[in-house]
């Protein structure tokens, strides 16, 4: 047995099959007749109409076989279907595509089968008319030409049947567009009324009964004039049968907002859209109405409009705040705005005030019940806020002392009020309200002679006008408070001011008048211990050695305190870098060394072979810090005593090192005042020397540094003062580069050495300068004592620099700077400042002025040579 073959319009043909609507329905006389007269005619015994589906095939009509589905696999019909013509089997126990068919084979054993494929819709087969035998068997012409005659009848029957079909989903589906209209009009959420060509009501659902208050019965078959206002009514039918003569529309096909007549007699706004509709097969045309009730609408347009009047009293009191204060205006306009957004004759805004520790009214605007000469005086002092409230039992004392809403819309029988006095003009209705903050009643307003109803609506609309007055009120309040603490400020600040300023002053005269003697102690020190030609005695280089230290400890002195005054200033620059704390630990105990000697005090350090870290840090400034710890833990030790330091990683990521000693400790209650400026706990009184500066200075600097300080001291027994710093990652050594050294520069021809003027009043600074250039044998060096001298010395030998002290007497250095910067003859020659105002700002100013650089006195050598250097250019290798 062959299988059967696929049509190629299988697909399409599947769909046709459905379409139809046969497969699986009742059995149907028309087909079964049909199927008996064609067993009759041709006297087989199966006759069948088969449908081919995707995978069987179902016998819509059968006589002679019991089955109504075989497998397509199976069925004749599959065959059938593929062929342009009728399928003919004489004997299919000889067709080799039916021999091994289970139809040939078994039950009903057929021999001989002629199939017609049926094509009823669009030339597709979906299905065939056959006739069957168990005996072989051959058609006549006749015979071949009768079934295909039934095959076409066969067709027709399954096109009546779809017809039928669609008919009936036409019907059904147009049941249900009747059933929701009909749904749609009854539950619908607006009124629709249908009315004739001449205004008669035909049709009114049961929401336009309930807008206009007619039951249907009371509406239809009456002109819909009756729920039309008079103006509108009048013209109706006129309307009409213009429009249907053609002229423009002004509402049918586009809508607007009209008012409709209830049946009460008010009016009622609707929005209305009317559309025209024509009935086939009906000669006049008929009219919808669409009615929509705006009235909640127009009352929340109402409630929107007294909204945005309200809003605007917002605003403005808000943003005009200020402007409204400024003019006295901000109560009274309050005061008119709530009498204009609530309808009301009077109003009034106070405040609660205490009186004699008990709640007071403090009127700030009110509208004027005067009618006599005493009631105006007793409005006036209202309304100044010379006269206080406070009867808690009155209509106004249960608001602003009790906390009460206190409303009425008839005064006259409110049992709980004071009376009135005789000439008092009416008042109706009542409505007190206060204005509550965190619980607390701040103030209160109230209204009289409204228009409108007082009631719990009315209270709730005002909220955000209260919470407004609350918000006013407490602005109201800070702003006479911040008057009182902006003048309190001014004075402090003032304070402050002059205090900033004499400290500033003192600073600068300070720094001026101490370094100017220390630029000669320092300076002709180095001199003398420096002086190739003439060396010094061993004796002698001690005991100048000695005299220099204790001038660098007296500068350390003033540097400290300027140092802090910068660190206040925000204005000291730190150099962050890997810093090896061995190092700086060597450097700091040598500069001390000499110190501890002199006490007998023994410096112990780690073992040579403990861990070396390094931090990250400004060298300089943590050199700073352990100088103090080390000076500070020598001179409050005793004599004798014992000094220890150490280091060791901490948890945080950072380094802890630690400064023992064995000295006076410090007392429990007072190790809160260390690290304060200027406080010495006891020790200004001692022979101990120092500011009271350093611990202050050390804090600050270690954390500008991003680490931390800190001690622990039992009293009596010694003290340890510590400080953290963030570690550096890696182990290398930091290398050191120690600071370069001017050389002595060799002796060349003299007429071909630049020359320097040096503009200094003081003796000593010039005898300094003299015998520092006698070492600098590169450049000549030329004096004036006054800056009138060194101006004309400068346009008379062009030296290659000048050295410009700031504090001259007459001219001071910024003047001669100008004068030499005016003049074509010195305008190109630098000019060096070399001055003891040594300040951040004094620095800033001087090279703001135009100043070339600028060197602080005592005079740091090493800078002064780099300068030379620079401005005369590099000296040849000594």
């Amino acid at each position: 047995m062959q299988s059967s073959p696929v049509p190629a319009d299988e697909a399409a043909r599947l769909r046709a099959l459905r379409a139809i609507g046969l497969l699986d329905t009742p059995a149907d006389p028309a087909f079964d007749n049909l199927v008996e007269l064609i067993r009759s005619v041709f006297d087989a015994s199966i006759v069948a109409i088969s449908l081919v589906d995707a995978e069987r095939q179902w016998l819509k009509a059968a006589v002679g076989i019991d089955v109504r589905e075989t497998p397509r696999c199976d069925a004749f019909c599959a065959h059938a279907i593929c062929q342009d013509g009728p399928l003919l089997v004489c004997d299919a126990t000889t067709d080799p595509r039916f021999a091994g068919n289970p139809l040939v084979c078994g039950a009903p054993g057929i021999r001989f089968y002629a199939g017609v494929p049926l094509r009823p819709v669009d030339g597709l087969a979906v299905g065939a008319l056959f006739i069957a035998d168990t005996a072989p068997r051959v058609l006549t012409a006749a015979e071949h030409d009768r079934l295909i005659r039934f095959a076409r009848q066969a067709e027709a029957l399954i096109r009546h049947h779809q017809a039928a079909l669609e008919a009936r989903r036409e019907h059904d589906a147009l049941e249900r567009a009747i059933a929701r209209k009909q749904a749609v009009l009854n539950r619908a959420a607006v009124g629709i009324i249908r009315i004739t060509s001449r205004g008669i009501i035909e049709q009114v659902n049961p929401f336009a009964q309930q807008i206009l208050g007619y039951t249907a019965d009371e509406l239809l078959g009456r002109n819909v004039r009756v729920i039309m206002p008079s103006r509108w009514a009048e013209h109706h039918d006129e309307y009409l049968a213009s429009y249907l003569k053609g002229r423009p529309p002004s509402v049918i096909g586009i809508g607007r907002e009209v008012q409709a007549l209830h049946k009460s007699g008010r009016t009622i706004p609707v929005h209305l859209a009317v559309s025209e509709v024509t009935i086939p097969g009906q000669e006049e045309v008929e009219f919808i109405g669409i009615l929509s009730d705006l009235s909640e609408l127009y009352r929340a347009r109402e409630r929107e409009q007294a909204q945005h009047r309200l809003l605007h009293v917002l605003h403005r009191g808000m943003t005009d705040f200020a402007t409204l204060m400024s003019s006295d205006q901000l109560w009274s306009f309050l005061k008119d705005a709530l009498c204009d957004l609530t309808g009301s004759d009077y109003a009034l805004i106070g405040e609660v005030v205490p009186v004699e520790g008990r709640p007071g009214l403090k009127i700030h605007a009110i509208t004027d019940l005067s009618w006599n000469e005493d009631s105006r005086r007793l409005m006036e002092r209202l309304s100044s806020g010379d006269m206080m409230l406070t009867n808690p039992d009155s209509m106004l004392g249960r608001v602003f002392a009790g906390g009460e809403v206190v409303m009425t819309n008839d005064l006259g029988a409110e049992t709980r009020r004071t009376g009135f006095p005789h000439g008092h003009p009416p008042l109706h209705n009542y409505l007190g309200v206060p204005i509550v903050d965190q619980g607390q009643v701040i103030g209160m307003y109230a209204i009289s002679n409204s228009r409108n109803k007082v009631d719990e609506e009315l209270l709730a609309w005002l909220e955000p006008f209260t919470a407004t007055c609350a918000l006013l009120i407490n602005l109201y309040r800070r702003i006479n408070e911040q008057a009182r603490f902006t003048r309190e400020l001014e004075i402090a600040h003032a304070k402050q001011a002059q205090a900033s300023r004499a400290k500033t002053e003192f600073l600068s005269s300070m720094s001026h008048e101490l370094r100017t003697p220390m630029n000669s102690i320092i300076g002709f020190s180095q001199l003398l211990l420096n002086n190739r030609r003439q060396p010094l005695p061993e004796r002698q280089a001690g005991q100048v050695e000695q005299i220099l230290k204790s001038g660098q400890h007296l500068l350390t002195l003033i540097n400290d305190i300027l140092d802090l005054a910068r660190i206040e200033a925000g204005r000291l620059v730190f150099s962050i870098e890997p810093v090896e704390i061995a190092a700086v630990i060597e450097e700091s105990v040598a500069s001390v060394s000499t110190l501890a000697e002199a006490r007998g005090i023994d410096i112990r350090l780690p073992p040579a072979s403990a861990a070396r870290h390094r931090v990250l840090a400004d060298y300089t400034r943590t050199k700073q810090v352990l100088i103090n710890f080390l000076s500070n833990a020598i001179k409050y030790n005793r004599d004798g005593g014992r000094v220890e330091l150490g280091w060791a990683p901490v948890e945080d990521g950072g380094l802890r090192v630690e400064v023992r000693d064995t000295g006076i400790g410090i007392p429990a209650d007072r190790i809160g005042e260390l690290f304060q400026p200027f406080n010495r706990i006891g020790a200004e009184h001692s022979v101990i020397e120092g500011a009271g500066v350093g611990l202050a200075l050390t804090k600050q600097l270690v954390e500008q540094m991003s680490g931390q300080v800190g001690v622990s001291s039992v009293h009596g027994e010694g003290s340890c003062f510590w400080f953290e710093l963030p570690l550096a990652a890696g182990d290398e050594a930091v290398p050191m580069v120690a600071p370069a050294t001017a050389q002595p520069l060799a002796d060349d021809d003299e007429a071909l050495r630049p020359r320097v003027l040096y503009v200094e009043d003081n003796p000593a600074n010039q005898r300094l300068m003299t015998d520092i250039f006698e070492d600098f044998a590169r450049a000549q060096l030329s004096c004036a004592h006054e800056a009138a001298l060194g101006i004309e010395l400068a346009r008379a030998e062009q030296p290659a620099l000048v050295l410009m002290d700031i504090n001259l007497p007459g001219m001071d250095g910024y003047a001669a700077l100008a004068a030499l910067k005016a003049d074509a003859a010195t305008r190109h020659i630098p000019v060096v400042a070399l001055s003891a105002n040594a300040l951040p700002a004094d620095v800033e100013r001087g090279l703001a002025a135009g100043f070339a650089d600028y060197l602080t006195k005592p005079l740091d050598f090493a800078r002064l040579y780099a300068v030379l250097e620079h401005h005369l250019g590099n000296p040849p290798d000594a």
